[in-house]
């Protein structure tokens, strides 16, 4: 099950900075492996990111999606909420989620 948890548009001054002349939108999502629950097996908690890019007349979407991430929900939030502060995209979510594992902050 995938349940939303928030959104947020890279700010302007970013976009103009990396030479991007059109809106991004990041969308978050915390996936909830129910299977998993049931089994008792890997992360119940993962983690979806979706990138939409709006191109004129066209849109662009991306996405990374991260199953097992950990079996703490409130840990899951908290990733979350970072990524939305610091507008975390696909690209970066493994990365990202890397250095808390190695820093054993969250996972």
């Amino acid at each position: 099950m995938k349940i939303f948890f928030g959104s947020t548009f890279i700010e302007k001054e970013k976009l103009k900075e990396a030479g991007i002349n059109y809106p991004i939108k990041l969308e978050y999502y915390k996936i909830i492996n129910e299977d998993e629950i049931i089994k008792k097996q890997n992360a119940k908690f993962g983690i979806d990111i979706i990138k939409t890019k709006y191109l004129g007349n066209s849109i662009k979407t991306d996405n990374k999606m991260i199953k097992y991430v950990s079996n703490d929900e409130n840990k899951i939030e908290e990733i979350l909420n970072i990524f939305k502060e610091n507008a975390v995209t696909p690209i970066n979510a493994l990365e990202v989620i890397s250095d808390f594992s190695k820093n054993k902050v969250y996972i």
